[in-house]
């Protein structure tokens, strides 16, 4: 890992977590719900993005670094524009609530749908 890396990685990272920061807060004020829609659909589109952006440039899990496509765009940029932690806190939050089922839903659409959004990435470059 070459210094220049550490500098794209960090680059990409603030600038996704900024649009994941101002997007997500904007789609839950759009949507006020209990189910965390700007999280989840952060989450699944930044899942789409990268399975997409992985296929279409031919990249496996070794070529991660080392190049600016995968420094920052893809480890940078929508690393830090997704959130695994943020999910998590939603779904701690919501079965403290006592919303043990729509904890339940948000737990498994999050993964379920984020799945999904990444297969139809990689289809979708492969076509």
């Amino acid at each position: 890992m070459r210094p220049i890396d550490i500098i794209w990685v960090c680059l990409g990272g603030g600038a996704g977590s900024l649009l994941r920061w101002g997007l997500g807060g904007a789609i839950d004020r759009a949507i006020p719900a209990r189910f965390k829609f700007g999280t989840f659909l952060v989450n699944v589109t930044g899942a789409f993005a990268i399975a997409y952006l992985s296929a279409a440039l031919a990249l496996g899990w070794q070529q991660r670094h080392g190049d600016l496509v995968s420094s920052l765009v893809l480890t940078g940029f929508l690393g830090g524009y997704t959130t695994f932690s943020s999910m998590q806190l939603d779904t701690a939050r919501m079965a403290m609530e006592h919303r043990h089922a729509l904890a339940a839903l948000y737990l498994v659409a999050s993964v379920g749908v984020g799945l999904c959004a990444a297969a139809a990435g990689v289809a979708l470059a492969r076509a």
